[in-house]
């Protein structure tokens, strides 16, 4: 859904602004006809709930809610950073998840930021990557958005190892989806306007470099400039 797409075109616009990007799109037909399902599926049903929700709930309440998720994303990290073989990595991501499950009362407090225990930030499309998987071609999934077939293997991998995936049954675990997702499209409902010209390519572009990003670690060649920065990495 769009709330990924948003949150790629935020992370994204900081480094770059809306820069092109030159990637190979052989699937693009099929891919604009489900960017046109994803996009008249957040217009009409993930919006106007994001707006509800946004409306209803307090901003320190959606905090916490933001926070808690942040929390079990850190557990799957940690097991990224694991089979990335980054073990410090994978360990700080454990103690961040300990003092926030504990000390913050199961992740709704932020605890370990305030104490700066860092976080990586990863998947498994990351992981693939470090393994030497080949990316494959860009595909834009349904409700979830744009991927490669890479991502998209990463992606099925990280909905089952992940908490969210474990937690209680079937009806739990969609019901706690479903929370997220609004969630993180409420926190975006002010960057609609960022969008712009063919936002097909825009999403896309902002998308392949993000992941650009994620695999080389924040070293990103870029045909205008040359330059390395820290990179902190963004919410997954």
């Amino acid at each position: 859904m769009r709330n990924s797409l948003f949150a790629w075109v935020l992370l994204t616009t900081s480094f770059f602004g809306a820069s092109a990007y030159a990637t190979e799109d052989p699937l693009e037909g099929f891919n604009r006809a489900i960017y046109g399902f994803n996009n008249g599926a957040d217009k009409y049903v993930v919006r106007p709930i994001a707006v509800g929700y946004e409306a209803v709930l307090p901003t320190p309440a959606r905090m916490g809610v933001n926070n808690f998720f942040r929390n079990l994303i850190d557990v799957n990290a940690a097991l990224n950073a694991f089979l990335q073989g980054r073990f410090t990595y994978g360990a700080n991501n454990l103690g961040r998840v300990a003092v926030n499950s504990t000390l913050g009362f199961f992740g709704v407090f932020d605890v370990a930021s305030h104490m700066e225990i860092p976080q990586y930030q990863t998947d498994f499309g990351h992981t693939l990557a470090t393994w030497g998987v080949a990316q494959g071609p860009f595909v834009m999934l349904p409700f979830l958005g744009p991927s490669t077939l890479r991502g998209t293997a990463g992606t099925l991998f990280d909905a089952y190892a992940s908490p969210t995936g474990q937690i209680g049954g079937r009806d739990a675990q969609w019901g706690l989806r479903a929370i997220s997702l609004v969630d993180i499209r409420a926190a975006l409902l002010g960057a609609d306007e960022l969008l712009s010209g063919d936002q097909y390519i825009f999403l896309r572009d902002a998308y392949m470099q993000r992941r650009e990003l994620l695999t080389n670690d924040g070293a990103v060649s870029d045909d205008f400039s040359e330059f390395d920065e820290d990179w902190e990495g963004d919410d997954l």
